[in-house]
């Protein structure tokens, strides 16, 4: 099954168009969406850790250059968010919010970083319900801008 699974990821990628078509899922959305709950808690994390380790990296090759700004300021910023807010939060509540993100249709197509993006976001803000959340912050905010 994975490997059928990786077949139709593997092709997805080699014929896709330059501009997608928002029915179409995107691999990683497609790989995304096959996984159980607890699966999707392992691939979340790893993804944290991978982008973690990167910057530390980064830092003891290059030290404070452009390049380890950039990529603090662009992708390990928003994942030592998140790896503090994990101090409170499970990281089961993250993965609910990345699936409530890609099960919006506008958003299929987009990064799993946007994802991550939205879920810390509406993380941070009190509320009990997703109705309550939106109330308390105004969606646009989170938005992912359009290239």
């Amino acid at each position: 099954m994975r490997i059928l699974i990786s077949l139709l990821l593997i092709s997805t990628c080699a014929f896709s168009q330059d501009k997608p078509v928002p029915e179409t899922l995107s691999p990683a959305v497609a790989y995304w969406k096959t996984l159980t709950p607890g699966e999707k808690e392992l691939y979340l994390f790893s993804y944290l850790t991978q982008v973690y380790e990167t910057h530390q990296d980064l830092i003891k090759q290059r030290g404070y250059d452009e390049v380890t700004t950039w990529y603090y300021e662009n992708r390990a910023e928003l994942v030592y968010g998140i790896f503090d807010k994990l101090k409170e939060e499970e990281i089961s509540q993250f993965v609910v919010w990345i699936d409530e993100y890609y099960s919006h249709e506008e958003y299929v197509n987009r990064p799993f970083f946007e994802a991550m993006s939205f879920a810390f976001r509406f993380q941070q803000t009190s509320g009990e319900t997703l109705w309550d959340k939106y109330e308390k912050m105004k969606f646009d905010k989170i938005k992912p801008d359009d290239d």
